[in-house]
């Protein structure tokens, strides 16, 4: 695949090695037991989006090649902390044993731990975010509510075959979206733009959460166990029926899906799932959607500013549909 766009503006790669460098410090501890477990999915690498999203927000009216500031640095750490306390906690719901092509925390270092490694990593987002200003402390404190409000709404979608377009585009606004717009809203009041342009920053990290979803929901039934870092079709197998899965549903193809789902899938039966869905049109159908919501995302920039950095953003948007058509080629 391509290189995300926004990794192209010059002065991000090197803020983005400032980013690391400031996350590996914001989980180290006197106890340096605590301080390996909080810092293992940070070790482990990841594309930053989040962070990324927030230095591009607050450079928007700044002259390219600026360095991003300490201001919008902490930002970006105190977003992608909540990211990764996030993880954490999905993967002990999950009982996942691998994260990023390494061990999971829970199945490293057992449930309990990876949940109060979970808990510390998003207190020290809140530290960190009540540092910048109470409005980014209070964001950040409402959008961990949104995740919340997300994952406990997919959760009550577990093995239903019957799940609506409506519950599914519910879940992720609030799982996967409301950080993203976050992150983008984040930097906009670090860089102190007016009100207007800060909203559309926001609507535009709802808009590609939104589709970064989608996006990563059609990933996960086409792409490789290598790619995804985690195995082909594990959203069927844990019984999350994502906008592909439910488009299918509705097709001639429904009933033969219908048949395998709403339990537990062994290999041959999530292999001709699979197989169904990848034969159906409901991944391009879900692509169109993702392409509605890119489009709307690129729109919402347009008042925005025109720097690189407002550029990466935008390409970061297309970038998305350019991987997932990619993926469904094959």
């Amino acid at each position: 695949m391509t290189a995300n766009p926004l990794l192209a503006v010059p002065v991000v790669a090197n803020d983005q090695i400032r980013v690391e460098e400031r996350l590996r410090s914001a989980v180290v501890t006197d106890d340096p037991y605590l301080t390996e477990i909080a810092a293992h999915l940070i070790t482990a690498g990841g594309k930053r989006s989040r962070p990324l999203f927030c230095l591009a927000g607050a450079g928007a009216d700044l002259p390219d090649g600026t360095p991003a500031s300490d201001t919008a640095l902490d930002g970006g750490v105190a977003v992608e902390l909540v990211h990764l306390g996030s993880l954490y906690h999905d993967d002990v719901m999950d009982e996942a044993d691998t994260r990023r092509q390494v061990e999971s925390v829970n199945a490293r270092w057992g449930n309990l731990k990876a949940i109060l490694a979970g808990d510390f990593l998003l207190a020290r987002a809140s530290e960190i975010a009540s540092a910048i200003s109470t409005e980014v402390a209070g964001l950040l404190a409402h959008t961990i509510t949104r995740l919340c409000e997300g994952q406990v709404t997919e959760l009550q979608s577990l093995h239903d075959v019957d799940r609506t377009e409506d519950q599914y585009e519910r879940s992720i606004a609030g799982k996967t979206a409301a950080l993203f717009a976050a992150s983008a809203r984040i930097g906009g009041l670090i860089g102190e733009l007016d009100s207007d342009r800060i909203d559309r920053l926001t609507q535009f990290g709802h808009d590609y959460g939104m589709a970064f979803q989608i996006v990563d929901d059609i990933l996960d039934l086409t792409a490789s166990e290598e790619l995804l870092g985690k195995p082909t079709g594990k959203d069927l197998v844990e019984g999350v029926y994502t906008l592909p899965v439910l488009y299918t549903l509705e097709t001639r193809a429904g009933d033969d899906l219908r048949d395998l789902l709403g339990g537990e899938l062994d290999a041959p039966a999530l292999d001709k799932a699979l197989s169904v869905v990848r034969s159906g049109p409901g991944l391009e159908a879900a692509l169109a959607l993702a392409k509605a919501y890119v489009l709307s995302a690129e729109e919402s920039l347009d008042q925005v500013g025109d720097n690189q950095l407002i550029t990466g953003l935008r390409g970061a948007a297309l970038y998305l549909i350019s991987s997932a058509e990619e993926a469904m080629r094959g």
